[in-house]
């Protein structure tokens, strides 16, 4: 059924097409009813226990919905409803901003990637705060994306940050610093070992002010070295941060297409094996220490279980729904489940890393 959608939806450029999916979810999400039943009959199809714990939090399977796709918490029930264990909203700024001008948003289908140079549109902090003061079911882990307007001068940023974290922390289940995307200029200076240190002790300082115990994560560039890699897991498990999520969008192209030469960061296919190399290292500079989160290029259950192999514990989606839809969950929780059963594991906290100890990845059969 969705293959018919989103031929229709691709007939229409990227942003609308966008703007009327998430209308969509957000009009599934008054219906509650509808939604606990979408998301029971989800559930049900895992075939064992899928459930993991990170940072304290519980997650009902691996699979969850990563930032980017609701911005301003506009569908967050509509979104539970396809099946996914945590959704996680934003990147939400302090203050509206519309983003960088239009085009900014090219799919390329063929490689099943998207290009995106939003730069964090959104309807700012006060907006996504209503929202979600307005919410009553929660069948899992809310996560909350905070980020800087484009007009804040780096040197200021961490007041943005501050101002995000004192409208939303106690909203969420969880915040994310989100230092990586491409889009808004400078900001993947912020990951410098001197810069986030003194971003992360300020977030996290007023994180027990106004949310005592709520994680708090960050999100990282797939860009990065492995001696960057090495030195980001450092400031963050000084700093005594929940995690990290690993990784947002790259600028690199390792393709030839018409829109190759888009300025802004390449997310689906194409990040996955970069993604997973974080991970691995990340996983390996903490010796397993520092809980992960996996996003980049996930499409089936094996893109799932590798990232699981390589070290995260929750695993994020965002480009393979556009491509996918709402069965995607469906589609991944038997297969991930059987992927478990034939390499032996009764449970997935039970695979979580197993490559990264060697460094090798996990081979498809």
């Amino acid at each position: 059924m969705y293959g018919f959608t989103r031929a229709l939806l691709f007939t229409l450029p990227p942003e609308p097409a966008h703007r009327l999916g998430m209308a969509g979810l957000a009009a599934l999400g008054r219906w509650p009813a509808r939604c606990r039943a979408m998301r029971e009959h989800t559930l049900r199809l895992a075939p064992m226990d899928l459930s993991v714990e990170l940072a304290g939090l519980k997650f009902a399977h691996p699979v969850a919905l990563a930032a980017g796709l609701d911005k301003d918490a506009e569908a967050v029930d509509g979104l539970f409803a396809c099946g996914f264990s945590a959704v996680e909203i934003g990147t939400v700024t302090p203050k509206p901003q519309p983003g960088n001008p239009k085009p900014r948003l090219f799919r390329l289908p063929e490689h099943r990637a998207v290009i995106n140079r939003m730069g964090f549109n959104n309807h700012g902090a006060a907006t996504a705060a209503e929202r979600l003061k307005g919410r009553t079911w929660k069948p899992g882990p809310l996560g909350v994306n905070i980020g800087k307007n484009k007009d804040t001068p780096l040197e200021r940023a961490v007041d943005d940050y501050v101002a995000c974290v004192d409208a939303l922390a106690a909203l969420g289940d969880y915040v994310v610093v989100n230092a990586s995307s491409p889009n808004t200029p400078g900001l993947r200076k912020l990951q410098e070992p001197e810069q986030l240190s003194a971003l992360l002790l300020a977030v996290r300082e007023r994180m027990e002010a106004v949310a005592p115990g709520t994680p708090l994560f960050l999100k990282i560039a797939p860009d990065l070295t492995p001696e960057a890699v090495d030195e980001v897991v450092d400031v963050a498990m000084e700093r005594g941060l929940s995690g990290l999520i690993a990784t947002n969008t790259t600028l690199t192209r390792p393709f030839e297409h018409v829109h190759a030469k888009e300025a802004g960061g390449l997310s689906g296919a194409p990040v996955r094996e970069l993604s997973n190399a974080v991970i691995r290292r990340a996983w390996q500079r903490s010796r397993g220490t520092l809980p992960l989160i996996g996003v980049g290029g996930v499409f089936t259950a094996q893109d799932v279980y590798e990232k699981l192999r390589a070290g995260a514990t929750v695993v994020q989606v965002y480009t393979g729904f556009i491509y996918e839809g709402p069965g995607m969950v469906d589609r991944i929780l038997p297969e991930l489940g059987a992927l478990l059963t034939r390499d032996g594991f009764t449970s997935v906290r039970d695979v979580i890393g197993v490559d990264a100890h060697t460094g090798t990845p996990a081979v498809p059969v």
